[in-house]
């Protein structure tokens, strides 16, 4: 199941986590549960090869992903939310390549019609049609298939943890938001040599996963403090862990620090998937012994992340222990 990079040490793991390779009944299944939790405890992130995903699927969802981004501005920030992170981001002095566009709820029919409905309102009625159906339904299959990628993650590391009892309310709680991000390519030629893509951060959410065209860009920072440039191969998807699941977890898992810069002269499109839970999110138990004191307290994901964007905190730290830690 697990290989390694071909990236310069250290070598981040890569898995094959497609359906065929994840039977819970199969003789590999707790070791594979084992390395997975490892992989987010180290490194915080893995990469994971995942052909349930077919390649025309794969082509149809980032054909949709450059019909939409070629919009006109007025029609894409029609795309808005009460959570800054949900609607439309883009036109940022701090991060001028950077744009971005938020479905939540997107594993539902209705959400992901709400949204093509949203951006393709007007045009030939025939051709309008036949849009919002291409669009609805690559996006929709897309998006169920990454969420049972998701929560197959969720089931490797509960099992792992010996906390499995609560891995079907967990999944019950979860909700899921599809960002469709493009980062333009540095515009040197006109004087603007900023090549940020996106800030450095931490996610708010339990996992992303992120996928994309082939253009490289994003960059993590390990425990060491080192900045990984990450090499993703073709047709993977980088699977990373947010502060929620560094609180669930009671601080094993690492919520890694990661920004985008852009090089060369070629777009990237990428397809960030976060999952969130609602309702209050205790600590197991069983990840807090005399060893593990708790350090978190329980917590709101959602309120979690409307701390992170009141400013409150400096925005490249940890928002869990600011926001639900348990004071020493």
């Amino acid at each position: 199941m697990m290989s390694s990079s071909n990236a310069a040490t250290p070598k981040i793991p890569i898995f094959d986590l497609s359906r065929k390779n994840t039977n819970p009944s199969s003789d590999s299944w707790i070791e594979d549960c084992k390395n997975v939790k490892k992989a987010l405890e180290e490194y915080g992130y893995f990469i994971a090869q995942y052909d349930d995903v077919s390649g025309e699927l794969d082509r149809q969802v980032f054909d949709v992903m450059e019909e939409l981004f070629d919009l006109p501005l007025e029609i894409k920030t029609r795309n808005t939310s009460d959570l800054v992170f949900y609607g439309y981001v883009g036109q940022l002095p701090h991060a001028p390549l950077h744009e971005s566009m938020g479905i939540p709820e997107v594993t539902t029919s209705e959400a992901v019609q709400s949204f093509t409905n949203l951006m393709w309102q007007s045009g030939n009625n025939r051709f309008r049609l036949l849009t919002l159906s291409l669009c609805s339904e690559s996006i929709l299959c897309y998006a169920k298939l990454v969420s049972e990628l998701e929560q197959t993650v969720d089931k490797m590391v509960f099992t792992s943890y010996g906390a499995q009892r609560h891995y079907q309310s967990h999944i019950s709680s979860t909700t899921y938001l599809l960002r469709t991000i493009k980062y333009s390519p540095p515009d040197s030629d006109n004087g603007n040599s900023n090549n940020v893509g996106t800030n450095v951060h931490t996610d708010k959410g339990f996992l992303a996963i992120l996928h994309q065209n082939q253009v490289n860009g994003l960059e993590i920072q390990l425990r060491n403090g080192e900045w990984l440039s990450v090499d993703v191969p073709p047709a993977s998807f980088v699977v990373m862990a947010g502060d929620a699941y560094q609180a669930w977890s009671n601080g094993r898992i690492f919520a890694a620090k990661h920004q985008v810069i852009m090089k060369g002269d070629r777009p990237r499109y990428c397809l960030a998937f976060f999952s969130f839970n609602y309702g209050i999110t205790c600590i197991p138990e069983e990840l807090v012994d005399a060893e593990h004191p708790q350090q978190f307290k329980p917590f709101d994901n959602f309120g979690l992340a409307q701390f992170y964007l009141s400013g409150t905190t400096d925005m490249t730290e940890s928002t869990a222990k600011a926001y639900c830690g348990v004071s020493a």
